[in-house]
């Protein structure tokens, strides 16, 4: 018997997994249905659901539809860096076809948004991407579908920075890093661009080397500085990382230093998320869920981790993590580009193919959402409501559960899209095409 507000668990028929049913659509090959995922090459598509085994169809129909009206509005950025060669800080394997300069990087991102059609921005890092004419670059990037997004500002990497950026106790490398921020304020003017985000490994290593209490006034002072250059519509997205490079303490640890600086800022100071700048074992959706309530989330990176910062693909290492996030977001209204949140990849992909690579991670944040949008919100508060544990944690495990995968090769196919990305990319030839005319010169990357 299904339990009140659930639909009941299926039945496993030859070749398709037991799972919750997500839509009208279910594709068969020589009679029998097709797992999700196994291509569609001689496939066709049936409109109806055998007897005996899926639900209630009209409340999942119901749900269908308004988990595929909100994926329709679903935005991810990806970023320039991670078409170029990048990696570990042990070794970054070059790959041939890699972009050589940021215009061959937003090639690179058009052509992921062509496959996927909801990557209209890419992400730039500076002076990664530096260029002479910011405006021409943002021109081009539109010429090709897509437009420029967040500016990155770089103050890890100077030979200056080694004790530090913002933070350093030497007040003329503290100059040089503001006056970089500020630079990239004036890239945002130049591009149309609305948020700078920063990232500092500024820290110490060990006890007594400086100041903690006045580099946190630095830090202070630097985001102030910048805070005041900004225009109206711009906005300062402060992102942290619990440890390295630094190793003793970071001068933004957590999302508590962040958002007591943001806070103290004002109103156009935001709070990143990046899922792989947490200690292991971090409750990454309650972090969502507060910063949400306050106002304060500007931006979220996407990635997967390990053990510590790995920049892997997002979902690859705990698909359930992702989901738990996506699940406070759809909760908290904050999916769509109306909420303001930055959605972004933050990924290196060092011994996988790029291209491919940024595809499939978009792919996994697309399914992370479809199932969050697929859980029986009704019988998850009901159970709540009554205390009934197990039930509440059912009706959540039941959307993480849920085969989302032919809800959205049906929503790719109703956008003009191929089902399957990543095999359409395969089969476009731009991968042989790149590798062609991409030889010579100097290939974009930051080196190890």
């Amino acid at each position: 018997m299904a339990t009140p507000g659930h639909t009941r668990p299926l039945l496993a028929t030859p070749g398709h997994l037991a799972c919750r049913r997500i839509g009208h659509s279910l594709y068969w090959r020589h009679g029998q249905p097709v797992r999700a995922g196994t291509g569609l090459e001689g496939v066709e598509k049936r409109e109806h659901v055998p007897q005996g085994g899926w639900g209630d169809t009209m409340a999942d129909t119901e749900t269908t539809a308004r988990a595929a009206a909100v994926l329709r509005t679903q935005r991810i950025e990806t970023p320039s860096w991670g078409y170029g060669n990048s990696g570990t800080r042990f070794k970054v394997f070059p790959q041939e076809g890699v972009p050589r300069t940021p215009y061959e990087k937003i090639d690179d991102a058009a052509t992921v948004h062509r496959f996927t059609g909801i990557t209209p921005t890419v992400s730039l890092h500076i002076p990664w991407d530096a260029v002479e004419d910011y405006g021409l670059l943002a021109k081009y990037a539109v010429d090709r579908g897509v437009a420029l997004g967040v500016i990155n500002a770089n103050t890890f990497q100077d030979d200056d920075y080694r004790l530090g950026s913002v933070t350093n106790p030497a007040p003329g490398v503290r100059r040089k890093a503001i006056d970089h921020l500020l630079e990239c304020v004036d890239i945002l003017d130049a591009t149309g661009s609305h948020d700078l985000k920063l990232w500092f490994a500024d820290g110490t290593n060990y006890p007594g080397q400086d100041s903690i209490r006045a580099r946190q006034d630095r830090l202070a002072e630097a985001l102030q500085e910048t805070y005041d250059r900004l225009g109206d519509h711009q906005r300062l997205l402060l992102e942290y990382k619990f440890f390295e490079p630094a190793f003793y303490h970071t001068d933004v640890p957590d999302w508590g230093t962040s958002y007591a600086h943001c806070l103290q800022l004002g109103d156009k100071a935001q709070v990143v998320i990046d899922t792989g700048h947490h200690a292991p074992g971090t409750n990454i959706e309650f972090i969502v869920a507060f910063l949400l309530r306050a106002g304060k989330l500007g931006a979220f990176d996407f990635n997967s981790r390990f053990y510590a910062d790995d920049d892997l693909m997002v979902g690859s290492a705990d698909p359930f993590q992702l989901f738990r996030i996506m699940y406070e977001i759809v909760q908290g209204g904050a999916l769509g580009p109306d909420a303001g949140i930055a959605f972004m990849l933050d990924q290196c992909h060092n011994i996988e193919a790029k291209i491919p690579a940024v595809i499939r991670s978009v792919m996994n944040v697309q399914e992370a959402t479809a199932k969050a949008l697929m859980v029986d919100v009704s019988a998850l508060s009901a159970a709540q409501q009554r205390g009934d544990v197990l039930a509440a944690n059912a009706a959540l495990m039941d959307g993480f559960n849920t085969d989302v995968r032919p809800l959205l090769a049906d929503l790719r196919a109703d956008m003009g899209l191929d089902p399957d990305p990543v095999a359409a990319y395969g089969r476009s030839g731009y991968a042989e095409k790149i590798r062609a005319e991409r030889v010579g010169g100097d290939a974009a990357g930051w080196g190890a």
